[in-house]
């Protein structure tokens, strides 16, 4: 039935049918949980031979003594094991500790409060502005909401952020400090910016001369599929337009290995790096070396990460195909909800009828499925058509995602009935 296209008494007798399947998956008590984007247990089991590969010997096999204090940016055969897998030099990348969240918010207070390269601090400055590409990150946006940053929301296109917009609000605003990204497989359309997009950032020419891009690249080796989303990267660009300071990228292990015991990289220029080290001094003495230490031993080389992630698109990849079969299946024709259909990365955006999103949601926790609220992917959790909702299947069992998507499917048709025959 076309939704959209039938008279209102078509729709009430379609709702009455629709409210009695709804009642009906109620009385089923389910408890299920897609709010997060969290690897499953059998995800977090593939990395289980990390917990014992250093010994005692194994800790005295390398150069540094990853016992005691010291190396703030981390030990070298970190640095050369992920330099290799994110194709940068070993003097371009700290290696930290298990949050890249924590990094991304450390270089903002240091903003705030030191500046940014002799810029004046951000404290000091009457207001201070960041663009926001949206659908997106709802962790970013709480940054920024916190320090009372005033966000702009920028739409994303299939190939990345709507860039005239960004180049002309950059070139104009000198309170336009920087601009959230994921930029491959973003959270949560999944989309991978275009070459094009990639090098219209590096060529921006900000009014602010502390201006920074912000590259959250969680994302750049979990494909779901052999054939990957390409990435053009961002720093080499930044180097050939004259922008090398431009741009400060972000990654980490989370979603590799286990997210509460990973760790995490900045990647930026020489000069960046350089003063993030001599800041980050003054906050400690240095990461957790033999941490970094398991993953070198673990992993060895940057082909072996390579493979065992494809380990987990093998577990993941099922998951997915289960959301996009569910929706595909119901809205193919009635053209109430269209999603994404990502290659990689932990989401699936799904946009339903304006003024749906909220009541959809809500819808399915009563029906004991639980989703990320609406408006969390806009700044100030504020999504001004109420429409987008965030998928995340894979934390929850196959037998239990099959569940909760068809649970979803039911909510959102309940939710644009109620709507289309008030």
């Amino acid at each position: 039935m076309q939704y959209l296209y039938s008279d209102k008494s078509e729709l009430i007798k379609e709702l009455e049918v629709v409210r009695k399947e709804y009642e009906e998956i109620k009385k089923k008590g389910l408890k299920l949980d897609m709010s997060r984007g969290k690897p499953a247990s059998d995800q977090l089991d593939l990395s289980d031979g990390i917990l014992d590969c250093v010994t005692h010997e194994e800790c005295q096999s390398i150069k540094t003594e990853v016992r005691n204090y010291g190396l703030v940016d981390g030990i070298q055969e970190a640095k050369e094991l992920f330099a290799d897998l994110l194709e940068v030099s070993t003097d371009e990348i700290i290696v930290f500790g298990n949050s890249s969240l924590n990094m991304m918010y450390d270089t903002i207070i240091r903003a705030f409060v030191l500046g940014v390269d002799g810029s004046t601090p951000w404290s000091k400055l009457d207001k201070v502005k960041f663009l926001c590409v949206v659908p997106g990150y709802d962790r970013h946006f709480r940054i920024c909401e916190k320090l009372g940053i005033e966000m702009i929301n920028i739409e994303m296109t299939e190939s990345g952020p709507d860039m005239d917009t960004v180049e002309k609000l950059v070139s104009t605003d000198e309170s336009i400090k920087g601009i959230w990204n994921i930029p491959k497989y973003s959270n949560p359309s999944g989309i991978t910016y275009s070459d094009e997009t990639v090098r219209r950032f590096a060529n921006l020419k900000p009014k602010a001369k502390d201006f920074r891009i912000f590259w959250d690249n969680a994302y750049c080796i979990h494909d779901l599929y052999d054939e990957s989303d390409k990435l053009l990267n961002l720093l080499e660009e930044c180097k050939k337009a004259g922008n090398a300071d431009m741009a400060y990228i972000f990654s980490s292990t989370s979603k590799v290995t286990y997210p509460g015991a990973g760790i995490a990289f900045a990647i930026a220029s020489k000069n960046n790096i350089d003063r993030m080290k001599n800041e980050i001094s003054t906050q400690t003495i240095g990461p957790d070396k033999i941490n970094q230490l398991r993953f070198v031993k673990f992993f060895k080389n940057a082909e072996n990460i390579r493979l065992h992630m494809k380990k987990h698109a093998e577990l993941i990849r099922p998951k997915f195909e289960v959301v996009l079969d569910a929706l595909n299946k119901n809205f193919s024709e009635n053209k109430i909800v269209t999603w994404t259909n990502p290659r990689g990365g932990y989401f699936v955006s799904v946009n339903v009828v304006d003024n749906c999103a909220k009541r959809t949601v809500a819808l399915c926790k009563e029906a004991g499925v639980v989703l990320t609220d609406a408006g969390a992917t806009f700044p100030y959790g504020n999504d001004p058509r109420d429409r987008n909702i965030r998928i995340a299947p894979t934390y929850p069992t196959l037998p239990e995602l099959k569940d909760a998507i068809d649970v979803f499917c039911v909510c959102a048709k309940l939710a644009v009935l109620e709507n289309l025959t008030k």
